[in-house]
C-alpha cells in the first residue's frame, strides 16, 4: 500500500474519531453541564485545523478555505481555558463575559475571505500571531491548573493537565514545521490521531466524561476527606458492614449527612463506589475468619454470610479481586504459614 494513502487513512481516523466524541460530548443528557460542552469544541477547534492540515496535503484549497481551517486554532484555546476553570476552579460559576474571548475565532471565520493566505510576510505574521494566540491560551490554562489541581480529586487534575500537554505538543509540532524543524506536514495530524485514541482510552478507563459529575456540588477537599474518615471509624466500630441490606442511604443518615455528599467523598478519595467500599471491610474481616483457628470448619459460604454478603458467588469474586487469592486458597496458605 503506498505511504501515502497509509498516512490519509490515518489520520482521517482521528478525525473521525474526534467528530464521534465531538457529538457524544453535546449529546449528553446534562446539558447544564458546561464541562462538556467546553471540552466538546476544545476537540471540534483542533478538528477543524487538523482536517485542512488533511485537505491541504491532498486538494488546493482556495485561501478562505485555508483560513477557516486556521480558526479552529482560535476555538481551541479559550475553549481549554473555559475548560480548565469550569473543571478546577472550584466550580465557580461561569461568568459569560468570558465568551469576549471567542471574538478572534468569530471575525477570523466571518472575514477569512478577506484575510490574506497567499504565501506572502503578511500571512506568515497572521499565522504565527493566531498559534500566539493559541500559547497565551495554553499559559492560562497552565495556571489555572497550578491553582486548582489541589483542590480537587487528583484525577480531574490529572486528565487536565494530559489536556494542556496534548494541545501544547501540537502547538510545538506547527510551530517547528513553520520553522523548517519538522519537514513532515502531515505528521501533526497523525499525532493528533494517536492523541485523540489514548484521549478516548483514558475516557474508558478513567471516566473523565464523569469528571463533572459533582460540579454542583460544594464539598471541598478537605470536608470529602473528613466524611470519608467518619464513614470509615462508623463501619470499623459499629461494624455495620456485616449487614448485607446496608446501604450508601442508612450510613448517610447515621453520619447525618446526603447520600450524594457522601457518594462524592468516597469516590473522590478512595477512587470506588459505596458498594466496593464496604466489601472492603467485609473481605477484611473474612479474612480474618479464614485465618482464625476457630473457624476451621466453618464453610466458605457460612463465612460469606456472616461477612455480610448477599452470595458466595459475589464473595468469591470480591475476594479474589482483593487478594489475587480464592477464599480456599488464602485459608490454606494461612493454615500452613
Amino acid at each position: 500500500m503506498n505511504k501515502d494513502v497509509i498516512w490519509l487513512v490515518l489520520s482521517c481516523l482521528g478525525i473521525a474519531q474526534a467528530l464521534f466524541l465531538f457529538v457524544y460530548l453535546v449529546s449528553l443528557r446534562k446539558t447544564s453541564d458546561k464541562t462538556n460542552i467546553f471540552l466538546a469544541f476544545v476537540i471540534l477547534g483542533l478538528t477543524i485545523r487538523i482536517g485542512k492540515s488533511i485537505l491541504n496535503v491532498h486538494f488546493d484549497l482556495l485561501p478562505w478555505q485555508r483560513n477557516l481551517g486556521i480558526s479552529g486554532i482560535l476555538m481551541t484555546g479559550p475553549f481549554l481555558w473555559f475548560y480548565g476553570k469550569e473543571l478546577l476552579a472550584n466550580h465557580r460559576k461561569f461568568n459569560r463575559k468570558n465568551y469576549f474571548h471567542l471574538l478572534p475565532f468569530a471575525l477570523f471565520a466571518v472575514f477569512c475571505s478577506l484575510i490574506p493566505n497567499d504565501g506572502r510576510l503578511i500571512s506568515y505574521v497572521i499565522y504565527i500571531l493566531v498559534f500566539v494566540h493559541l500559547l497565551f491560551y495554553l499559559g492560562l490554562s497552565a495556571m489555572v491548573y497550578l491553582k486548582g489541581r489541589k483542590k480537587v480529586h487528583p484525577q480531574r487534575a490529572s486528565w487536565y493537565r494530559n489536556l494542556i500537554v496534548g494541545v501544547g505538543l501540537l502547538w510545538l509540532f506547527y510551530m517547528g514545521n513553520l520553522a523548517g524543524l519538522i519537514p513532515f506536514y502531515i505528521g501533526g495530524a497523525v499525532f493528533f490521531s494517536f492523541l485523540i485514541y489514548i484521549f478516548s482510552f483514558l475516557f474508558l478507563q478513567k471516566h473523565a466524561f464523569q469528571l463533572g459529575k459533582y460540579n454542583a456540588s460544594t464539598l471541598n477537599k478537605s470536608e470529602s476527606g473528613s466524611l470519608v474518615k467518619e464513614a470509615k471509624a462508623l463501619l470499623t466500630k459499629e461494624e455495620l458492614f456485616l449487614d448485607a441490606n446496608v446501604s450508601l442511604e442508612s450510613i448517610a443518615q447515621r453520619m447525618q449527612t446526603p447520600p450524594r455528599k457522601l457518594s462524592q467523598a468516597i469516590n473522590e478519595n478512595e477512587h470506588k463506589n459505596f458498594s466496593d467500599f464496604v466489601n472492603e471491610f467485609r473481605i477484611e474481616k473474612a479474612k480474618q475468619m479464614l485465618a482464625d483457628p476457630k473457624h476451621q470448619q466453618d464453610k466458605i459460604v457460612a463465612i460469606a454470610y456472616d461477612c455480610g454478603f448477599g452470595n458466595v458467588t459475589s464473595f468469591n469474586l470480591a475476594f479474589k479481586a482483593k487478594t489475587q487469592l480464592t477464599p480456599t486458597a488464602f485459608r490454606k496458605q494461612a493454615q500452613d504459614s
